[in-house]
């Protein structure tokens, strides 16, 4: 079976949409319509950015780049992040300047996208953005899908001067200090891995935790209710609900979020950051891969 570089889904009509101007940083999200106008800019990067690794081979929005976060963002011997050097090569190799406004996208209502963009904000990359509703909205909508990868030229990326480390990432010895003071604790990932019920995500497989269960204090808030049945995000009224009423955070609280490995939790990160305009939301992105087999981590089960 042979395909044409470029390829159509079936457009099931009219797809317009807007972004609530009620959000924190309502520039913070772009539609598809929006991306769909500016392919051609050479002020943004489209990045797409796949827990499905494979995915962006089988069409991607035209001039999109691939970040792959296992490979390209992850250091490869320890469990850490890429050094500033790293990171200045890889967005150096994709044609980002310090200037490029980059646009993340991609599957599970933008998991890995909103990874990518913490990732980005690591280093001090400021000029982001998530198109709203990620790669599955782009499909549905019958927009162009391309099976051509974009060559640019080389960029002189700067190398950040450190990591923000401090500012927005939460190490295990931050989270015990959250929880024995009882500070805001959000855990986003399922009500049966809250519970101790299952240690991985259902349907997903089991990636060797010893323990199941929630960090003592925290509060289970799925991910999962930010968004809409069509991967958009929920209104920023609704978000409030969900995050400040129902859940009692504050915009200035200390807040720390966790999952798994931290990608369930970028996305969380992401809403009470940029759409609510928490000031100081900070991801474990250890998460329960380190905490649930750490020796002598204190565990809650149950509700």
């Amino acid at each position: 079976m042979t395909f044409s570089p470029l390829f159509l889904f079936p457009n099931p009509g009219n797809f317009f949409a807007m972004i609530d101007p009620n959000y924190a940083h309502p520039d913070a999200l772009v539609t598809t319509d929006w991306v769909a106008a500016h392919l051609q800019d050479p002020e943004i990067r489209l990045v797409e950015s796949n827990e499905d690794i494979l995915l962006y081979g089988t069409g991607h929005i035209p001039g999109a780049v691939h970040i792959d976060w296992r490979a390209d963002l992850q250091d490869q011997t320890m469990r850490d992040y890429i050094s500033p050097e790293a990171f200045a090569a890889l967005c150096s190799k994709n044609g980002i300047t310090r200037n490029t406004t980059v646009i993340f996208y991609g599957d599970k209502a933008n998991w890995w996208a909103c990874y990518a963009l913490w990732a980005f904000r690591l280093f001090g990359h400021d000029k982001v953005k998530i198109m709203d509703g990620g790669r599955d909205k782009w499909i549905s909508e019958g927009r162009e899908l391309t099976r051509q990868t974009p060559q640019y030229p080389a960029t002189e990326y700067p190398v950040p001067a450190r990591r923000c480390d401090d500012e927005i990432r939460a190490f295990y010895e931050d989270t015990l200090r959250q929880s024995q003071n009882r500070l805001p604790l959000i855990d986003v990932r399922s009500p049966g891995e809250f519970k101790g019920e299952v240690t991985h995500m259902p349907e997903y497989p089991q990636e060797g935790v010893l323990r199941g269960g929630h960090v003592p204090g925290a509060k289970s808030f799925p991910w999962k209710r930010a968004v809409n049945d069509d991967a958009t995000f929920k209104s920023a009224a609704d978000l409030k609900a969900i995050y400040e009423n129902e859940a009692g955070l504050k915009p200035d609280d200390e807040t720390i979020v966790y999952c798994r490995i931290g990608e369930r939790s970028s996305h969380t990160w992401f809403v009470l950051t940029y759409l609510l305009g928490h000031k100081h939301v900070r991801n474990y992105d250890g998460s329960w891969t380190e905490w649930g087999n750490r020796v002598r981590a204190p565990i809650e089960r149950g509700e």
